[in-house]
């Protein structure tokens, strides 16, 4: 039996926002953990999703296509999706991407929580 290499644990910090805290590493692999917490941190009333990478061990590729659909799924529920926590790598790979002008990249949760008029 393999053991996870990630946790996502959900944290509901209004009714207008969560919070995913990943933890460990982000690959392909890591598809339906990351859609259940997805999940989990969207309702009705939700109009943000962030992303907390404080833990984030490792991404590659695979991550950063789920990244990508799960920026889709946002869209589609017409919510926003924010990260806050990436290292300088990995904010790096977000510019090269292009991503950081979907999702929206904060330093840290308090000014992620600003950014979607939660304080």
């Amino acid at each position: 039996m393999t053991t996870p290499t990630q946790t996502m644990d959900v944290r509901r910090v209004s009714p207008a926002a969560s919070i995913v805290d990943v933890s460990g590493d982000i690959t392909a692999g890591s598809e339906s953990a990351l859609m259940d917490a997805y999940n989990r941190a969207s309702g009705d009333t939700t109009r943000a999703v962030l992303l907390n990478f404080d833990a984030l061990q490792y991404m590659n590729s695979g991550g950063i296509g789920l990244l990508v659909t799960l920026l889709v799924r946002a869209n589609r529920q017409k919510q926003r999706l924010l990260a806050f926590g990436l290292s300088e790598h990995y904010r790096q790979i977000l510019e090269l991407t292009r991503l950081d002008e979907a999702i929206g990249v904060h330093a840290d949760e308090a000014s992620a929580l600003a950014a979607v008029g939660v304080a």
